[in-house]
């Protein structure tokens, strides 16, 4: 009697605890931007600064959500060092998402530089790929932004165009200075996952912002949509994964862009739900 008891108890208690983490608000990890010190250069342009844009953050929290912005953690060259790792983020947090901003550096996916001007930022890729694989470790779903899905394509062995124009000249204009006011159209091929988060839209308009793209896909990877004038590929999927899915324009600026712009809520409500779901 006295163990039925007990364990009567004991199931009351982690029904409790169920559910509370079942209502917890989801907490969203956003990987950081890099400003990079100008050597010589006094106030904050001479430190190291890392920092979210600001949309991306307010567009994942439109649907309640806290957003964390995740700092690079490491012994080497730190004022403070300490024993946080970033498989410490991947466990304490719902989900991914990887913002837009510096180019890919060329040595992650082993070329060589086509020009000085186009670097890319090496600190930043290990920094975001050591990010990725912990969640994917963690079953945690992930969401790339522009450069977010550049990234997701080399963590699998893809390569990207260093530059659309230069690369692919016969290529509709991907960027221009107007910025996120620059828009075109692309495709959901039959049957992909963005086809079905947006039912009845073959195709749909997007803003682009990017002078490099996913050249040859990586492992294990679908193309999840194309750019309607070029064939540009404009979205990916891991297969192997929940939800592992990239996106090469920024759906965070579609709600200021205008009412053509494609409504993006879809993609960021079925990534949440995958946050859910890997919490239960």
């Amino acid at each position: 009697m006295f163990g039925r008891i007990i364990a009567a108890r004991a199931r009351r208690l982690f029904d409790r605890a169920g559910q509370r983490i079942t209502q917890r608000t989801l907490r969203i990890g956003v990987s950081a931007r890099i400003f990079h010190p100008e050597p010589g250069a006094p106030g904050l342009r001479g430190k190291t600064l890392q920092y979210l844009e600001e949309s991306i953050a307010h567009w994942v929290m439109s649907r309640d959500v806290l957003v964390f912005m995740i700092p690079t953690v490491g012994h080497q060259g730190m004022l403070h060092p300490s024993n946080i790792r970033l498989r410490d983020y991947a466990k304490h947090l719902d989900g991914l998402l990887l913002q837009g901003g510096a180019d890919v550096s060329p040595q992650t996916y082993a070329a060589s530089d086509a020009r000085p001007e186009w670097p890319g930022d090496r600190v930043r890729d290990m920094y975001e790929l050591e990010l990725l694989h912990e969640f994917i470790e963690s079953g945690k779903p992930v969401l790339g932004v522009c450069r977010g899905c550049q990234l997701i394509n080399v963590a699998f062995g893809g390569s990207l165009y260093q530059d659309i124009a230069t690369d692919v000249p016969t290529a509709g204009a991907h960027v221009s200075e107007h910025y996120d006011q620059h828009r075109h159209s692309i495709r959901f091929p039959d049957g992909s996952t963005l086809a079905n988060m947006f039912p009845g839209r073959r195709e749909a308009i997007v803003n682009s912002i990017h002078h490099q793209a996913i050249r040859d896909i990586g492992r294990d990877l679908n193309i999840e949509a194309v750019s309607a004038e070029d064939g540009i590929i404009e979205g990916i999927r891991y297969r192997r994964a929940p939800f592992v899915v990239g996106v090469q324009w920024h759906p965070e600026f579609h709600r200021a862009g205008g009412p053509e712009l494609l409504d993006c809520t879809p993609l960021l409500d079925t990534f949440l739900r995958a946050a859910r779901e890997t919490r239960l």
